[in-house]
Protein backbone atom coordinates (compact mmCIF):
# COMPACT_ATOMS: atom_id res chain seq x y z
CA UNK A 1 0.00 0.00 0.00
CA UNK A 2 1.80 2.92 -0.84
CA UNK A 3 1.54 5.99 1.45
CA UNK A 4 2.98 9.63 1.54
CA UNK A 5 2.74 10.88 4.74
CA UNK A 6 3.42 14.62 5.50
CA UNK A 7 4.54 16.23 8.77
CA UNK A 8 5.77 19.48 9.73
CA UNK A 9 3.56 22.37 8.89
CA UNK A 10 2.21 24.99 11.48
CA UNK A 11 1.40 28.32 12.28
CA UNK A 12 4.77 30.45 11.88
CA UNK A 13 5.52 34.01 12.06
CA UNK A 14 5.73 36.25 8.77
CA UNK A 15 9.80 35.68 8.62
CA UNK A 16 10.07 32.47 10.41
CA UNK A 17 10.87 29.03 9.07
CA UNK A 18 9.24 25.56 9.01
CA UNK A 19 10.58 22.22 7.47
CA UNK A 20 7.89 19.94 6.01
CA UNK A 21 9.11 15.94 5.81
CA UNK A 22 7.30 13.77 3.19
CA UNK A 23 7.81 9.91 4.68
CA UNK A 24 7.07 7.05 1.59
CA UNK A 25 6.65 4.01 1.44
CA UNK A 26 5.14 1.32 -0.81
CA UNK A 27 6.71 1.76 -3.75
CA UNK A 28 10.52 2.37 -4.74
CA UNK A 29 11.61 5.82 -3.78
CA UNK A 30 14.71 6.27 -5.27
CA UNK A 31 13.13 5.47 -8.57
CA UNK A 32 10.64 9.10 -8.36
CA UNK A 33 10.54 11.67 -9.19
CA UNK A 34 9.22 13.87 -6.21
CA UNK A 35 7.61 16.95 -5.46
CA UNK A 36 5.89 19.59 -3.30
CA UNK A 37 2.60 21.22 -4.23
CA UNK A 38 0.56 23.55 -2.52
CA UNK A 39 -3.13 24.97 -2.34
CA UNK A 40 -4.16 28.34 -1.29
CA UNK A 41 -8.66 29.01 -0.21
CA UNK A 42 -10.13 29.64 -3.89
CA UNK A 43 -7.13 29.04 -5.92
CA UNK A 44 -5.50 26.35 -8.07
CA UNK A 45 -2.69 23.77 -6.83
CA UNK A 46 0.45 25.00 -7.81
CA UNK A 47 3.86 22.89 -8.14
CA UNK A 48 6.54 24.59 -5.29
CA UNK A 49 9.52 22.60 -6.22
CA UNK A 50 10.40 19.13 -7.36
CA UNK A 51 13.54 17.53 -7.09
CA UNK A 52 15.06 14.49 -9.60
CA UNK A 53 15.28 10.37 -8.32
CA UNK A 54 18.61 10.73 -7.57
CA UNK A 55 18.38 14.21 -5.72
CA UNK A 56 21.07 15.62 -8.93
CA UNK A 57 18.53 18.23 -10.03
CA UNK A 58 15.71 20.14 -8.71
CA UNK A 59 13.67 23.21 -9.63
CA UNK A 60 11.25 25.42 -7.89
CA UNK A 61 8.80 28.06 -8.68
CA UNK A 62 9.58 31.69 -9.51
CA UNK A 63 7.54 32.76 -6.41
CA UNK A 64 10.04 30.66 -3.43
CA UNK A 65 13.41 31.20 -5.34
CA UNK A 66 16.16 32.23 -2.75
CA UNK A 67 13.55 30.58 0.04
CA UNK A 68 12.79 27.61 -0.25
CA UNK A 69 14.85 23.97 -0.62
CA UNK A 70 13.89 20.79 -1.47
CA UNK A 71 16.20 17.90 -0.46
CA UNK A 72 15.66 13.67 -0.38
CA UNK A 73 17.27 10.95 1.72
CA UNK A 74 16.99 7.92 0.14
CA UNK A 75 17.89 5.65 2.44
CA UNK A 76 15.08 7.18 4.49
CA UNK A 77 12.81 7.30 1.92
CA UNK A 78 12.17 10.98 2.84
CA UNK A 79 11.40 14.05 1.01
CA UNK A 80 12.00 17.29 2.61
CA UNK A 81 11.08 21.19 2.16
CA UNK A 82 12.93 24.06 3.84
CA UNK A 83 10.86 26.94 3.85
CA UNK A 84 12.17 30.23 5.03
CA UNK A 85 11.48 34.02 5.65
CA UNK A 86 8.06 32.88 4.76
CA UNK A 87 5.60 34.94 3.73
CA UNK A 88 1.47 35.23 4.65
CA UNK A 89 1.39 34.33 0.73
CA UNK A 90 2.72 31.26 1.75
CA UNK A 91 -0.40 30.05 3.49
CA UNK A 92 -1.50 26.92 2.11
CA UNK A 93 -1.83 22.93 2.23
CA UNK A 94 1.07 21.68 1.49
CA UNK A 95 1.30 18.06 -1.08
CA UNK A 96 4.39 15.42 -1.24
CA UNK A 97 3.89 14.25 -4.84
CA UNK A 98 5.27 11.40 -6.42
CA UNK A 99 6.06 10.21 -9.65
CA UNK A 100 7.36 7.05 -10.88
CA UNK A 101 9.41 6.62 -14.21
CA UNK A 102 8.34 5.50 -17.38
CA UNK A 103 4.91 5.23 -16.41
CA UNK A 104 1.69 7.95 -15.97
CA UNK A 105 1.41 6.59 -12.22
CA UNK A 106 1.34 9.43 -9.48
CA UNK A 107 0.85 9.52 -5.91
CA UNK A 108 -0.51 12.18 -2.96
CA UNK A 109 -0.09 12.96 0.15
CA UNK A 110 -2.87 13.78 2.42
CA UNK A 111 -1.51 17.50 2.68
CA UNK A 112 -0.28 19.40 5.71
CA UNK A 113 -1.34 23.13 6.64
CA UNK A 114 1.16 26.01 6.79
CA UNK A 115 -0.06 28.86 8.08
CA UNK A 116 1.82 32.22 8.00
CA UNK A 117 0.66 34.93 10.61
CA UNK A 118 1.40 37.54 12.79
Amino acid sequence: QVQLVESGGGLVQPGGSLRLSCAASGFTFSSAAMSWYRQAPGKERELVASITSTGGSTNSADSVKGRFTISRDNAKNTVYLQMNSLKPEDTAVYYCHAKRPYTSTQYWGQGTQVTVSS
